[in-house]
């Protein structure tokens, strides 16, 4: 009876130990939106992911009224860059005309407008001991 009791106590203990967050909370809205066709992506990226693929964390959203929510958590703190899309066709990329140009809209933390690929200097921003609210418009 008293294994038994032990095991039980363990592996709730167990269990609420891994529950806990191990970060922050960074909650996006995306604003802006051209129509609410296709689906909008989010990328939180590192200087080290930053147009190189994939983010750290990924997520996507059906846009409602020109306008998205994000919610990533458990974000450790450190330095950070978000990219966004509004992937019309729901081809998970972004398409580009024939002189390079994007066909689709996006956009960056700190809403920069930048002639030319987007530049993790002018999109970081910095992660601490507290959850953060950001806006982005396209």
């Amino acid at each position: 009876m008293k294994t038994l009791f032990f095991t039980i106590a363990l592996t709730l203990i167990s269990t609420l130990g891994f529950t806990q967050d191990s970060g922050n909370t960074i909650t996006v809205t995306v604003e802006n939106f051209t129509n609410n066709d296709g689906i909008a992506m989010i990328a939180l990226h590192t200087s080290d992911t930053f147009m190189k693929g994939q983010g750290i964390d990924n997520l996507e959203s059906k846009i409602t009224n020109g306008k998205v929510t994000f919610t990533f958590e458990n974000v450790a703190p450190g330095e950070y860059a978000l990219l966004v899309l509004h992937d019309a066709n729901e081809n998970k990329r972004m398409d580009y005309d024939d002189n390079s140009m994007p066909k689709e809209n996006y956009g960056m933390s700190n809403n920069v407008r930048s002639f030319g690929p987007p530049q993790y200097d002018d999109a970081k921003f910095n992660v601490s001991n507290k959850d953060l609210e950001l806006s982005i418009r396209l």
